[in-house]
């Protein structure tokens, strides 16, 4: 599990594809702090395994399944990608829980660059609309971010400047693609509502009067 705080922004070393996903390697530093082998950390928001260490660099392995939902299909040597290692027990959660479970690709559409923020919009498919929420919680490339507004399968989020110079959200270009997951709470109320056998007091009605909806 992760918080969505970005710890650093590392920069891929070597992407290299093969008939079973592929292997990563990542420059950086602050994160290999008390690293290990079989440790998780989010590159992007993907949650990777590392398999190998250096002084200045790890490498995980890709699956297949990470290729097709997420923007790794076109990572390339030299691409900005953002870092942070896996939640501790004494950590502060400054974010909000985030799985590294990528949901799917948005799309980079629009941004305003105000006094003190900037507001990013971005696109995400239709049935994923529904796990969105104003107010709520989002995940963009591994970043926890709060939902501003929503239109359709568009929505805005609003970026302090330090969040938009210290993540690789200044890196972007209108059109790129993004890594979304969406708020995991939404998901397990999805879960319970639909269940045949549920039988327990919460339903929409329930969710609206106490304010959930």
């Amino acid at each position: 599990m992760f918080t969505g705080i970005i710890e650093e922004i590392g920069k891929i070393k070597s992407f290299k594809k093969d008939s079973n996903g592929a292997t990563i390697e990542v420059d950086c530093s602050l994160v290999l702090e008390d690293t290990k082998l079989g440790d998780s950390i989010a590159i992007n928001g993907v949650c990777q395994t590392v398999i190998e260490l250096s002084s200045n660099s790890f490498k995980a392995r890709v699956s297949d399944e990470t290729l097709k939902v997420t923007t790794f299909e076109n990572l390339k040597s030299g691409d900005i990608v953002n870092l942070e290692r896996a939640l501790t027990l004494n950590s502060r959660l400054g974010g909000h829980i985030v799985s590294g479970h990528v949901d799917c690709r948005g799309k980079y559409i629009k941004l305003e660059q105000l006094t003190d923020f900037y507001n990013l919009e971005f696109e995400i498919p239709q049935e994923q609309t529904k796990y969105v929420v104003h107010k709520g919680s989002i995940t963009i490339n591994g970043i926890s971010l709060t939902v501003a507004e929503i239109n359709g399968n568009k929505f805005k989020v609003a970026i302090i400047p330090h969040t938009f110079e210290n993540t690789n959200l200044k890196t972007l270009n209108i059109g790129d693609n993004v890594n979304i997951e969406t708020d995991i709470l939404g998901k397990y109320v999805e879960k319970m509502l639909s269940a045949k056998d549920n039988d327990s007091k919460i339903s929409m009605t329930f969710l609206q009067e106490n304010g959930f909806i």
